[in-house]
């Protein structure tokens, strides 16, 4: 941060994490310290912000809007919506991540498609969201799922969420629209619940899953957010969504709050699982390959 982009941060020791004694300003540093593996993944993206100005045992809500009280210096987004705009932050830069946590920012979620081309994702995300606490279904799904793309030539990537499960990410070129995108991402999750009916499902309906996983692709809609790598949740203990390596997956210890706060130092100092990020996808021929196995 240069020395005109130093955030204030007021009322550092406000407590966000009661069970944890963890502060405003302790969200602060971890931001700062992860910084350069997270920015990549946040650059020209608009954010949703999850605030807790009381902490996590208080009134939460989502922000898209950049307020009024946001430095001029913070990049903005102005993209539309059925009725009007919606002006977007956009966090650039360390300072911009320091100046979040700052306002009680936990967690950012970003768009899957970037600013200039909003409607046209570079993203593509599966979230496998199970039943239960057990995750041994999380990693049963993210390796059959794994397997899937590999089949459609479209290397993945994996993260856990900090919450519940595992999201699957592949890049795109940005061909393709929304619609389309998320049309092909539900006819892949099809495919891998017609390989094991009975232990994944796409049934939006809680109800109608009957203890199975859900493999969930709504996110890859226009303005809806997934989030970002290295984000702080809003939970006991700040479980944080990390960046995996596939053989990660073959852990039978691994859970998606594998990694905390408290982890920052080890996060930033370990091989970066995503340091040789695959190459942008067409869906073209992965379509034809898709077509020919459920044929």
């Amino acid at each position: 941060m240069t020395a005109h982009r130093i955030p204030e941060i007021s009322r550092p020791e406000k407590v966000l994490f009661p069970d944890d004694g963890i502060t405003k300003a302790d969200l602060a540093g971890y931001y700062r310290r992860v910084a350069r593996r997270m920015l990549p993944h946040l650059r020209d993206r608009p954010l949703m912000l999850e605030r807790f100005p009381d902490g996590i045992g208080g009134h939460g809500f989502m922000q898209k809007d950049v307020p009024a009280s946001f430095p001029d210096w913070i990049h903005r987004a102005e993209l539309p919506k059925e009725d009007g705009t919606v002006t977007y932050p956009i966090a650039d830069d360390t300072a911009t991540l320091v100046h979040l946590a700052g306002q009680a920012s936990i967690t950012p979620h970003r768009f899957l498609s970037r600013a200039d081309r909003p409607h046209h994702p570079d993203r593509m995300v599966f979230d496998l969201d199970p039943p239960g606490d057990d995750f041994a279904p999380v990693r049963e799904a993210a390796l059959g799922l794994h397997g899937l793309l590999d089949e459609l030539e479209l290397p993945s990537l994996v993260m856990t969420t900090g919450s519940r499960g595992l999201h699957v990410v592949v890049a795109l070129d940005r061909r393709d629209g929304f619609d389309a995108v998320r049309t092909f991402a539900r006819a892949v999750a099809d495919a891998l619940v017609a390989r094991r009916p009975d232990r994944f499902t796409t049934e939006a309906r809680k109800k109608a899953r009957g203890g199975r996983l859900y493999l969930d692709v709504q996110r890859n809609a226009y303005a809806q957010t997934a989030v970002a790598p290295y984000a702080v949740r809003t939970r006991q203990g700040a479980p944080v969504a990390a960046p995996l390596a596939w053989a990660d997956i073959d852990d039978p210890a691994l859970d998606a709050r594998r990694w905390t706060l408290r982890d920052a130092d080890a996060l930033v100092d370990r091989e970066d699982p995503w340091h040789r990020p695959p190459r942008p996808r067409s869906l073209a021929r992965a379509r034809t390959l898709l077509d020919a196995l459920t044929a």
